[in-house]
């Protein structure tokens, strides 16, 4: 079986299960956060949502340098309103769904690296960073983001089961 066959329903589950959590972000409140180190709402549910779009970049050559030159290429996403949120994630999913199902096992073992004004910040193949820098990273930042509404009192969707805002699955 190709890997990507195996990895897919873990992510169509885990886009699912966050999409969920992001459709329950509260609107208005995007510079709420529950301690002055931590990243405010609206910038994290951000993250969440564009940290997926990196799934269709890893495929867009060998490497990505966030600051060649030492600038920076992209703004982070601040969410302004739910539904842009959720556009810039759908979108974001599409893509890299469409990447990966047509990506290869010699592809997904081809070692990516993520730079920073040149120098590497961390290389491995792109199965690595997919799991590790898409996947788990989006599924940490989710659990973040729950412990978020949890405090905002917004309903916490059902991740891995029963959430005590839906009981039963």
């Amino acid at each position: 079986m190709p890997i990507r066959d195996m990895f897919l329903p873990e992510f169509d589950h885990e886009m699912e299960t966050t999409r969920k959590t992001l459709e329950r972000v509260p609107e208005g409140k995007p510079d709420w956060k529950p301690h002055e180190t931590s990243m405010p709402m609206g910038r994290l549910a951000g993250h969440i949502a564009e940290l997926v779009g990196f799934g269709a970049m890893t495929f867009e050559g060998d490497s990505f340098d966030f600051a060649p030159g030492g600038k920076s290429q992209r703004q982070p996403t601040v969410m302004t309103s739910r539904q842009q949120l959720l556009d810039i994630f759908d979108k974001n999913v599409a893509s890299a769904r469409a990447a990966i199902s047509k990506a290869s096992d010699e592809e997904l073992q081809k070692t990516w690296a993520l730079k920073n004004n040149g120098n590497t910040m961390f290389a491995m193949p792109r199965i690595g960073i997919l799991r590790s820098m898409i996947l788990n990273h989006i599924i940490h930042h989710r659990g973040q983001l729950s412990v978020y509404l949890r405090m905002n009192k917004a309903p916490v969707p059902s991740i891995y089961g029963p959430s005590a805002d839906e009981g039963r699955m």
